[in-house]
């Protein structure tokens, strides 16, 4: 058989067929005088398994351990593997459909602004916060944590997003423990021109520090969000006025003495 007949035979391109040859997956045949390639019945059978293999989501650089004589892995492993890979992939699909399926719905009674494109969790701890705070003004700084959320929300693993939304869920429907915030990122924006040793700052930390409910503190642990060991918690740091920024420093240093 030429390379077309055996290409057809098994049901793939002879492009296929010439990359399995160049990737050591099957064995160059024998060729006539004038150049063209001879595939036998092995040929075509290798092939077929070649093609069942990639079918199943195999890599190449698998399947030709699996099909080396002497070396490699083990099928049964590799297709543990694999079926390992697939679940994976599996769930962050349902994962993905959960996260449209509340984007949709919400869209079907309002314009989508690129805040509401987070996860589930933490488009129902927005929702929460704006029902709670559906008569006050929002200060610019819980905008701003409201944009970092959605950063942490974007970069942090499924789990430790969903301890930190789940902690953060009964302040969220309070009322008012929301306008005690407002009044504190009020109080945080009046710090915007002043200096690093502003008399109002120990107060202020201590109030913020205060706020926080002790359930939720030890929910949080050490990893305190924003905590300036971290490239995130550093990052939003440097992006504060310098009297903002020490209120915070302040906080996570009296939370982090509550903690010991």
């Amino acid at each position: 058989m030429r390379i077309g007949e055996v290409a057809a035979l098994v049901g793939i391109t002879t492009r296929a067929v010439r990359h399995y040859h160049h990737q050591g997956l099957l064995s160059e045949p024998p060729r006539r005088p004038n150049g063209y390639r001879v595939y036998g019945l092995r040929d075509a059978v290798e092939l077929a398994r070649i093609r069942r293999l990639t079918e199943l989501g195999l890599a190449l650089e698998e399947v030709r351990d699996v099909l080396a004589d002497d070396r490699g892995r083990d099928l049964h492993e590799v297709l543990v593997e694999l079926d390992a890979d697939l679940a994976r992939q599996e769930r962050a699909i349902q994962e993905r459909r959960s996260r449209l399926a509340v984007l949709l719905e919400k869209a079907s009674g309002a314009d989508l602004a690129p805040d509401d494109v987070v996860s589930p969790g933490l488009v129902g701890l927005f929702g929460a916060m704006s029902t709670s705070a559906a008569e006050l003004p929002e200060p610019a700084l819980a905008a701003w944590d409201r944009e970092l959320l959605a950063l942490m929300d974007t970069a942090a693993t499924p789990e430790d997003r969903e301890r930190l939304f789940a902690a953060m869920r009964p302040m969220a429907a309070d009322p008012d423990a929301v306008a005690r915030s407002y009044e504190l990122y009020r109080r945080l924006g009046e710090l915007t021109e002043a200096s690093p040793d502003d008399p109002r700052i120990p107060s202020l930390a201590a109030e913020f520090t205060d706020h926080i409910p002790a359930d939720l503190l030890a929910l949080l642990g050490p990893d305190l969000p924003g905590a300036s060991t971290d490239p995130l918690g550093a990052a939003f740091l440097a992006d504060l006025p310098s009297a903002q920024a020490e209120v915070v420093r302040t906080t996570l240093r009296l939370l982090t003495e509550r903690l010991s």
